[in-house]
């Protein structure tokens, strides 16, 4: 019986393994049989993965670099960006993607996410936490960078670099077009993953699966290094600081 068990829960891992999802519906087994989920859940924690679900599938995904399942910087740009993507664009890619987040879930505070989000809300959100970061010190930040891996200081800079070429006026109106196009290439990825649906005028939606990626990826500090809270404290700190120079004023007065 639990040779049985253990043949049925490598085949539903094959599956999870060859495409990265199975639907629920095929895989009656893992819900029904606990020792055959016992099985399926260690064969993928060997390989340094997780399960998460939503209604319809059940998806395998990479926890670690060290996961076989992980891929590299150099696959990564081939397979979804520009032959002139460098490394600090896949980055820049993944912080796009948390702001987007952010825009769908009012700043991780909320569970349920907006009905839509349209590219110029996100662009505009880019731009202002872009912004929000340039009003702290720059040894803020580093101190950041080493805490959490994740340079700052050189996404502000690759950001700011697509808004910085001197041309004509006609020629400038278009330089936003460039962050939208950095935005556009960043709406492909996610339409691949499907993670986001298009339903017209350049509005987006979360899919289930971008929900349940959200809750266990997003929302854990395991997994993001903590980049969230430290994008919001920033804000955080912006609000405390004001409210203490408001204090400051009055007293003087």
């Amino acid at each position: 019986m639990m040779e049985d068990n253990v043949m049925l829960a490598f085949d539903i891992y094959a599956r999870l393994a060859a495409s990265g999802q199975v639907r629920k519906a095929e895989i009656s087994a893992y819900w029904e049989n606990e020792e055959v989920r016992h099985f399926v859940e260690r064969f993928v924690g060997q390989v340094q993965c997780v399960l998460i679900s939503d209604a319809d599938y059940l998806y395998l995904l990479p926890a670690s670099l060290e996961s076989p399942f992980h891929i590299s910087n150099e696959a990564f740009k081939k397979r979804y960006m520009t032959s002139k993507a460098v490394n600090m664009d896949i980055y820049l890619l993944y912080l796009s993607i948390i702001v987007l987040f952010g825009c769908f879930y009012d700043s991780y505070q909320t569970q349920e996410p907006a009905d839509f989000v349209s590219m110029s809300t996100w662009l505009e959100a880019m731009n202002g936490r872009i912004e929000s970061l340039h009003r702290h010190d720059e040894e803020t930040l580093k101190a950041a960078e080493g805490a959490m891996n994740f340079n700052w200081l050189t996404l502000m800079r690759k950001w700011d670099d697509l808004d910085s070429i001197k041309e004509t006026a006609r020629k400038q109106d278009a330089r936003t077009n460039s962050r939208l196009s950095f935005l556009s290439m960043a709406r492909s990825f996610l339409l691949q993953q499907h993670l986001v649906r298009e339903i017209g005028n350049d509005e987006l939606v979360l899919t289930e699966k971008a929900r349940a990626i959200f809750a266990n990826y997003f929302m854990e500090a395991s997994y993001n290094n903590g980049i969230l809270d430290f994008m919001y404290e920033l804000d955080h700190k912006d609000v405390q600081d004001g409210e203490k120079g408001a204090d400051d004023h009055a007293i003087h007065q």
